[in-house]
């Protein structure tokens, strides 16, 4: 009895050491995909004039001519604001390493939003896969408004970031995970007249705000994934009151 059991507990240690190491799959994160539309006025005017002349008077004569032209355009490029803490928070969270991925920039071919052709030419070498963002809407809010029974005003500077996000398989084209997120800051002051000249904190408000989407982020990745993320070692977690492994005793 004592020789199968040293025996069993020796295959299962061979068993653990033999088993190859779970690594986090690896991941890109693209800046947020936008495109808007631009409209452009030109107005033009040209003169020109030539003078004529002769021994006894001379004489001038003008063109003149009038261009307008009023077009629109649509401009797509990436918002390289909230990239930082989207990552951020991923990172905390444990379940991908990330790689960086070449950004889309002016010189770039094609549409922003074409992700599969950026994969296939490249963009994003090492990466199991692509996070793709893509910006829904960004709306800053600034209003000034009476505290009843008071002479005071608030003065108020808001800001809502919502974004698309794709987790994208670089091998299938597969998307594992898909939803939308969103991060919010704002920043108040009070104010004792309302025509009185307040400095809102911008910066700190976009800041917040790009904390909040990441977190959102994560939080929506580590939901939908749980511990079936492909290549990645189950976590701690998820076991709900069953008690810790312990190792393997021989009985005598």
């Amino acid at each position: 009895m004592r020789i199968w059991m040293t025996m069993l507990t020796l295959a299962c240690a061979l068993t653990v050491q033999a088993a190859p190491p779970q690594t986090a799959p690896k991941v890109a994160v693209t800046d947020l995909a936008y495109e808007r539309e631009v409209q452009q006025y030109i107005h033009m005017v040209s003169a020109q004039s030539a003078a004529q002349a002769s021994l006894y008077q001379a004489s001038q004569a003008s063109s003149y001519s009038e261009f307008e032209s009023n077009t629109s355009y649509i401009e797509q490029g990436e918002l390289r604001k909230f990239g930082g803490d989207i990552k951020g928070e991923i990172l905390k969270g444990g379940q991908f390493q990330l790689v960086q991925g070449a950004p889309y920039t002016a010189e770039s071919q094609g549409d922003v939003h074409d992700v599969i052709r950026r994969i296939k030419a490249g963009a994003f070498k090492g990466a199991d896969y692509v996070l793709f963002g893509t910006l829904s809407d960004i709306d800053f809010q600034q209003d000034v408004n009476a505290l009843d029974h008071t002479d005071s005003y608030s003065a108020v500077l808001g800001l809502t970031v919502v974004a698309d996000f794709s987790l994208i398989d670089t091998r299938t084209y597969q998307i594992t995970s898909a939803f939308t997120a969103m991060g919010e800051a704002q920043d108040t002051k009070l104010v004792k007249h309302q025509d009185v000249r307040v400095t809102l904190n911008r910066p700190r408000v976009v800041r917040e705000a790009s904390k909040a989407l990441g977190q959102d982020v994560a939080q929506q990745l580590a939901e939908q994934l749980g511990d079936a993320v492909p290549g990645q070692a189950p976590h701690a977690t998820g076991r709900g009151n069953l008690p810790a492994d312990e190792p393997a005793k021989i009985l005598r």
